[in-house]
């Protein structure tokens, strides 16, 4: 068997570790999903009037949940891959990677397999919050396949870049609990974007906090496809978001992963 296939096979055996650890533990799963589904509960329903209001200039709910979605969907990538943090630092503190280290394993096929295994768990809560949002009253109007198909590959990438800075940040816990303290601004990072109001709404010191980080092209992106606004530069921004975060953090994974234990 080529060394390809024994990494594939490999690979393949430690996404069904992880997913099992995730059929079998899912609270902390839950617990980060509840958080952008209370999130949508809490604007909707509390804030929905006012903030439509304050944004449009009149008190409409259903065009305050179209704009509110697009966010709350990035935001629940987010709140998915600090489980994935905490995952990785459990391996490595509790000696099954140093157990792995001595089994004639592919050595990548371990962050491979929380990799796709956290990329499959943001999608599938995506979808979760998504069918809520329909619930309520979200409509996409004016998207047709080709839109539908750029936004599910624009959630993936995104997934896909955020679960490697998550491993990163996972291999340089020591614990448990501090790999998700260091996950959270995966969490906090959406809340200062333009997830909930438009950048010209906030405070002009603020603006440039909101405009340049990851969430807010990725956004804007996404409702352009959504909802038919402009996308404009946003969507080159946010490809070049999700492709430098994914070098980024597989290098800096890779790097660390593969560093001798002391």
């Amino acid at each position: 068997m080529s060394s390809a296939a024994l990494a594939l096979r490999d690979s393949a055996t430690m996404l069904r570790r992880n997913l099992l650890h995730a059929r079998r533990y899912p609270s902390l799963t839950l617990n980060l999903l509840l958080t952008p589904i209370m999130l949508l509960l809490l604007f909707v329903y509390v804030f929905g009037d006012t903030m439509s209001a304050g944004i449009s200039g009149q008190a409409d709910r259903s065009a305050y949940i179209a704009y509110l979605v697009p966010g709350l969907l990035l935001m629940t990538i987010g709140s998915t891959v600090v489980g994935t943090a905490v995952s990785v630092s459990n391996d490595m503190t509790e000696g099954i990677i140093a157990r792995f280290r001595t089994m004639a394993i592919h050595r990548g096929s371990v962050l491979v397999g929380h990799v796709v295994g956290s990329v499959l768990q943001s999608i599938a809560s995506v979808v979760l919050v998504g069918a809520v949002a329909v619930a309520i009253g979200f409509r996409s109007h004016g998207a047709g396949v080709l839109e539908w198909l750029a936004a599910f590959g624009l959630l993936a990438l995104f997934a896909l870049a955020l679960t490697w800075i998550a491993v990163g940040m996972g291999l340089i816990s020591p614990n448990a609990e501090a790999a998700s303290n260091n996950a959270m601004p995966m969490i906090l990072l959406p809340l200062l974007s333009s997830a909930f109001v438009p950048l010209d709404a906030m405070p002009g010191w603020f603006q440039p906090v909101a405009e340049y980080q990851p969430f807010t092209p990725a956004i804007e992106t996404l409702r352009g496809l959504l909802l038919g606004t402009e996308i404009g530069h946003n969507g080159w921004l946010a490809l070049a978001w999700c492709l430098g975060l994914t070098v980024l953090g597989y290098r800096w994974s890779a790097k660390k992963f593969n560093q001798d234990p002391k």
